[in-house]
């Protein structure tokens, strides 16, 4: 891959985001989060770490949940009045209107 691709100025690098294995996404910071609703979130920190399980009291960032309970062997049990689920858009697309 090449510094500069066709059809792309020079300019600053696109952002990095990793996968991880067992945790969340980590996105080179500072970023803005569009949440569902349409609210934007601005992280400053230099890393971002963006829950993937769900479990977080502070969705959509990791406070490391993860960590301190066991996987689920399954799917995750239906959501109930103390373990709502986040929102996502009604026709499952992954974009958020706006």
């Amino acid at each position: 891959m090449s510094a500069t691709e066709p059809g792309r100025t020079a300019g600053p690098p696109p952002p990095r985001v990793r996968l991880t294995e067992r945790g969340p996404l980590l996105i080179d910071g500072p970023v803005e989060l569009l949440l569902p609703d349409g609210t934007v979130l601005t992280c400053e920190r230099p890393v971002v770490a963006v829950c993937t399980c769900r479990r977080s009291r502070h969705y959509p960032l990791c406070d490391t949940s993860h960590r301190t309970r066991r996987p689920h062997p399954g799917p995750d049990p239906a959501p109930g009045p103390d373990r709502a689920a986040p929102p996502f858009p009604p026709d499952g697309s992954g974009q958020t209107p706006g």
